[in-house]
């Protein structure tokens, strides 16, 4: 007796199914057979982070699992503090954590309770990022400045993380930031369920700038729209010059479609621009719901029809306005974590 451990039993891990129990045996030396807890119930576990606790609970409540129990306090100088009640142990974790408003603070409670995890033997720690902060710093676009992006991915990857999870970066090559795999999901397939439900006549679908064409060229697509795209200067941070309108929207609705809205400078200048062209009325579509600064009055002054985000962001009950429509991501974000953690396909899940 050599007391090996048997290393050729193949583990094969499936989706779950009634009446399913996983587990495997091994043996070493004539111990008895150890059969592993089944993956249905006691895998995988999801904690939260304080940025997003509702779409957490959504998220759970899609699974129908149980949210991870744990303590996520701060000291009296600020330090955070994260402690996990459930155990860890060889388990699927999932961290959910936009780094939004205050970024810093939310990215550094990340950073903790990744490594907390890692520290307690976690099999993988996945974390999901329904907004990813600093994406807009992703290359060296004046002298003498960083690539916050780029440090951001090391820092989550130092931590400890290895899987991401996130959904409609600035830049789509800020995946290549980092040297594990990233998912990186879309809002269309919400936001152009919710457009097409409008039944908008004369449809036109903006893209703010040049980079965001791509993105409004597939909206366009599936819902049989026009197109247009605004000349935007940007002129400093956060300020921005809408030049002209390349596109035909005289007496259309035209939906404004972009990736976020932060301080909604950009949505003022196109809807001024659109203003002098004659459009027949104007809906504004964005993933993330930044809203900094002065975002709320901006848009509160302006003559939009709806404003339509998602819930990447948590937007206080009491800084809604009355024509701002929140999609729910949580079946988005479930249906990724259901196929990451049993090893199926998430290309479904793209448009």
């Amino acid at each position: 007796d050599t007391g090996l451990w048997n290393l050729h039993s193949e583990v094969r891990i499936l989706p779950p199914q009634p009446n399913f129990s996983g587990g495997f045996r091994r043996a070493i030396g004539r111990r008895p057979a150890v059969r592993r807890p089944s993956l249905v119930k006691g895998d995988l576990i999801i904690f939260s982070g304080s940025a997003n606790v509702p779409l957490a609970e959504e998220i759970c409540r899609y699974l129908k699992v149980p949210k991870g129990e744990c303590r996520l306090t701060r000291f009296s100088d600020g330090e955070i503090y994260f402690q996990s009640h459930e155990n860890v142990r060889g388990r699927d974790v999932f961290l959910i954590q936009p780094t939004s408003n205050p970024v810093n603070d939310h990215l550094m409670e990340l950073l903790i309770m990744i490594d907390a995890c890692k520290r307690a033997s976690a099999s993988r720690i996945t974390a999901v990022m329904p907004y990813f902060g600093y994406a807009r710093q992703d290359r060296k676009d004046k002298p003498r400045v960083p690539i916050s992006s780029k440090l951001v991915a090391d820092l989550l990857t130092a931590a400890g993380a290895n899987r991401i999870l996130t959904m409609d970066l600035h830049a789509s090559q800020i995946q290549g930031f980092f040297n594990i795999p990233v998912d990186h999901l879309f809002a269309a397939p919400v936001i152009l369920d919710y457009i097409s439900s409008c039944n908008f006549e004369d449809l036109t679908i903006l893209s703010p700038d040049t980079g965001g064409a791509e993105r409004a060229r597939a909206y366009a697509k599936r819902l049989n729209a026009g197109l247009a795209i605004g000349d935007k200067r940007r002129v400093a941070d956060n300020v921005a010059e809408v030049m002209h309108i390349i596109g035909d929207v005289e007496a259309k609705t035209v939906v404004i479609c972009d990736d976020m809205i932060d301080t909604a400078g950009t949505v003022v200048e196109i809807v001024h621009a659109l203003g002098l062209l004659g459009v027949k009325r104007i809906v504004v579509a964005a993933t993330h719901p930044v809203f900094s600064g002065p975002a709320f009055e901006r848009l509160g002054q302006l003559a939009l029809e709806e404003i339509v985000v998602t819930n990447s962001i948590l937007i206080p009950e009491g800084r809604r306005l009355q024509n701002l429509r929140i999609l729910s991501v949580a079946a988005l974000f479930g249906e990724a974590i259901r196929s990451i953690h049993y090893e199926t396909s998430i290309s479904t899940l793209f448009v």
